[in-house]
């Protein structure tokens, strides 16, 4: 028997004997004789029950949380290690559960300790979805809704919180850790999670109905290009051009929309750099796991309570051209940092590389124009598109599938200028064949029979590819 169900069967119990006490009909209703005019004869709903269950569920669990704080010497806590402190937390958790003289299984009892563990050290009710290795995204719609995202798909949990103080003393948790909040004056935050999972909070009064909370996790280890090409993701014949790419410092900006898996492509991608190279990443949230050993990682800073103190990714990339880097790593341009970015990429910072939302590669090429005019630089179009044409080398565009899963959609070379327009030229593109019975897209990389111009510093750098991989139709 489930724990909501034990302590609703103990309640009702306790109601009938109470009953029995004092109604004698009562007592003949209980076992089974006819309904008496002090006998509920309407039968309860599913959802008033449920409601009354977890309701007694949040109160004893709420009397153990506040109990066990009032047992704990505070001042002790400081000097044990994590481990330790669960331990004996556990301990205190354990007794106070007797205490209550509920008759509890030992998984019920478990259950319960876990749950009370989670409201002091974890983020309460969503606490075992981080650790869950197929979630890739928590989304909680205020106290009442938590949708997870398994495999590309979205699904409806049954897990919520108290109410939203509840939620919001969780979101405070998170925000706290890495030294930001969130209030009236400042509803909106970004944050990170100790594991590298990206955060993001908004309150009311931007967040109408209550408090919103969106995770989006990272897995226990980082994906290379060996578990994307497991995934589907890519291909063999791709990986080997990517390694060319990297090692001939080709510079590269990686599109593609929402949850398209930009970000695991360029940490997979990134494994080519060699180790000796200093590598400098700038983001708005700190997310790239680079393995090489000698990274430097730069986060920007919002505004403090005075509106002062704010620090962008355009100050950091102006910052880390004077950190002698190897390479620069942008984990996504979205504002006046792509002139900066650009400028880098011109001047003797060959081999960086950087993401940016679009639909396609093309589209990636707009995007860029756009952040540059609005960035307030007065250039004509016909320079900002040769300055964007003259940095960039490759274009590589992933999109998630209606299935759920990611795929590079295609590699795109950028040859120049031809009067006032960027030329591109497709490497490779995924076709798409059809949906199988089962859902899955099904569908083939092939190539387009054009043989990149880069082709030659590939070989240049030690990684000639046959001739025959840009054969057109070819499936890689």
């Amino acid at each position: 028997m489930k724990l909501g169900d034990r302590f609703q069967k103990i309640q009702e119990q306790r109601q009938n004997a109470a009953a029995a006490r004092t109604n004698p009909a009562a007592q003949r209703s209980a076992q089974g004789g006819r309904p008496t005019a002090n006998t509920p004869t309407g039968p309860r709903t599913t959802d008033q029950g449920l409601s009354a269950t977890q309701d007694r569920r949040n109160s004893l669990k709420g009397r153990i949380h506040r109990r066990m704080i009032e047992r704990l010497n505070l001042a002790s806590l400081e000097s044990l290690d994590s481990e330790t402190l669960r331990f004996q937390i556990r301990q205190i958790i354990a007794g106070l559960i007797s205490e209550e003289s509920i008759p509890l299984s030992e998984r019920e009892r478990t259950q319960l300790e876990d749950e009370v563990l989670n409201e002091t050290f974890g983020l309460g009710p969503i606490e075992p979805y981080l650790h869950d290795p197929d979630v890739s995204d928590i989304l909680v719609n205020t106290h009442e809704q938590v949708y997870i995202e398994r495999f590309g798909l979205l699904e409806l949990t049954d897990t919520q919180f108290d109410d939203d103080d509840h939620l919001m003393r969780i979101i405070d948790r998170i925000v706290a850790r890495v030294g930001r909040r969130v209030d009236e004056s400042s509803p909106m935050v970004d944050a990170r999670l100790p594991d590298g999972s990206r955060v993001n909070a908004i309150i009311p009064p931007l967040a109408v109905d209550g408090p919103i909370l969106s995770i989006r996790r990272f897995g226990v280890r980082t994906l290379d290009v060996n578990d994307l090409l497991q995934l589907g993701s890519i291909t063999s014949g791709m990986i080997e051009l990517f390694r060319g790419i990297i090692k001939a410092r080709l510079n590269v900006l990686v599109s593609g929309g929402t949850g398209s898996g930009k970000t695991t492509l360029l940490n997979a991608i990134s494994q080519f750099i060699p180790a000796e190279e200093r590598v400098v990443t700038v983001e708005d949230a700190a997310e790239l796991q680079l393995l090489q050993p000698h990274v430097v990682r730069l986060e920007t800073r919002p505004p403090n309570i005075e509106g002062s103190g704010q620090i962008t990714q355009r100050d950091l990339v102006r910052n880390c051209l004077r950190m002698r880097p190897d390479r620069i790593i942008v984990g996504e341009v979205r504002g006046q940092e792509v002139l900066d970015m650009l400028q880098a990429m011109n001047t003797g910072h060959d081999g960086s590389l950087t993401t940016v939302h679009a639909n396609g590669t093309r589209d990636a090429l707009h995007r860029l124009e756009t952040l540059m005019l609005l960035s307030g630089v007065n250039l004509p179009h016909k320079a900002m598109r040769e300055q964007i044409a003259s940095g960039l080398n490759v274009i590589v565009h992933q999109a998630r599938m209606s299935d759920g899963t990611r795929k590079v959609q295609a590699i795109t070379e950028i040859v120049g200028m031809e009067g006032e327009v960027i030329a591109l030229q497709d490497i490779f593109l995924f076709h798409k064949i059809g949906v199988g019975d089962d859902g899955r897209v099904a569908g083939q990389f092939r190539a387009t029979g054009i043989r990149p111009r880069f082709a030659e510093r590939l070989a240049v750098a030690g990684v000639p590819l046959p001739t025959d991989i840009f054969a057109e139709g070819r499936v890689i």
